[in-house]
């Protein structure tokens, strides 16, 4: 069970990102690719991401030889830019440390990683072109989803904060979670993290379905990553892909009124959307409430519409 104590203090600093950050994403997407489970709902994108990967990006395989990633890897950064340039800025003795920790054991390391233990400029090229040739194969095509979907979670916990409290949020992003005694407790994961007055930040994850992933960092906040969104990674759309295919099933205005829905909207949102009447709207939502695609619910003088599950799992 995975424990995150909070002081006092730590409820005044607890915040939910309020944008998806790249670098801990193609992190969580990497380590979505190596996890071992899940194989009948994954696999299809595993297939995919490992066949879209470069070669330049096999480096990144060496920082984890025995699946713990160097702390220094842990940073948030609202651009790719950005993560990076917090990674090049770590403190070269921890670079060092963590380096050695990871390989405790486990042999020589290669040469690169060598060069990066001593400070070498080498090794800080190697581990930049990896990344940035990750990123371009596995985050770059779906990041505009990724920001749909970021977007929708970030509500959701803003409407559960503002209806519940802070310790109503917290339990509402993991089914089993509890709040007992200033102590969130997660049914998976594994250790006790001790806030400290340094605060919480809560950063949704489309890429990972496992335990937590917890960046605790000294003099930094603490940083939880939880699995969030539909229940599959983001896949890129183009011709002949997941938009076409969608449209030749529902329709093209059915599809599009779909995707247009990453969090609820109203009939005339939805209109104003799609650049159809409201009429139009109301017939094509009636179809997919009827199909189980969609939920509508009124909202004073108003309906929200919103997707189902079985919709989130049919766009992907």
């Amino acid at each position: 069970m995975l424990r995150i104590h909070f002081t006092a203090e730590d409820w005044t600093r607890l915040r939910c990102a309020p944008r998806p950050s790249p670098v801990p994403e193609l992190h969580a997407a990497l380590l979505m690719l190596g996890a071992p489970h899940e194989g009948a709902l994954f696999g299809r994108w595993r297939a995919r991401t490992a066949r879209a990967l470069p070669a330049a990006a096999g480096p990144l395989a060496d920082l984890v030889p025995g699946g713990s990633a160097p702390s220094f890897l842990d940073v948030l950064g609202g651009t790719r830019e950005e993560g990076f340039a917090e990674i090049r800025a770590a403190a070269p003795e921890l670079v060092r440390s963590e380096l050695e920790r990871v390989y405790a054991g486990r042999g020589p390391a290669p040469a690169w990683i060598r060069s990066l233990h001593a400070g070498g400029a080498e090794g800080w090229e190697t581990l930049a072109r990896a990344q940035r040739a990750a990123y371009g194969a596995v985050l770059a095509p779906v990041w505009g989803r990724v920001q749909d979907l970021h977007r929708a979670e970030f509500a959701r916990h803003a409407v559960a904060l503002a209806e519940g409290g802070p310790g109503a949020a917290l339990t509402a992003l993991a089914p089993g979670s509890r709040l007992r005694d200033g102590v969130w407790e997660w049914p998976s994961g594994a250790g006790e993290v001790r806030l400290g007055g340094r605060g919480l930040v809560l950063l949704p994850t489309f890429h990972w379905r496992g335990a937590p992933l917890v960046q605790d960092v000294p003099d930094r906040p603490v940083v939880v990553a939880y699995p969030a969104g539909p229940g599959l990674p983001p896949v890129p759309e183009g011709p002949g892909g997941p938009e076409e295919a969608l449209a030749g099933v529902l329709g093209g205005t059915r599809a599009a009124l779909l995707r247009a829905l990453p969090e609820p909207r109203t009939t005339t949102g939805l209109a104003a959307a799609l650049g159809v009447s409201p009429a139009t709207v109301s017939a094509h939502t009636a179809a997919l409430r009827a199909a189980g695609l969609l939920t509508t619910a009124r909202a004073g003088r108003s309906v929200r519409h919103a997707r189902t599950p079985l919709a989130e799992l049919l766009l992907r």
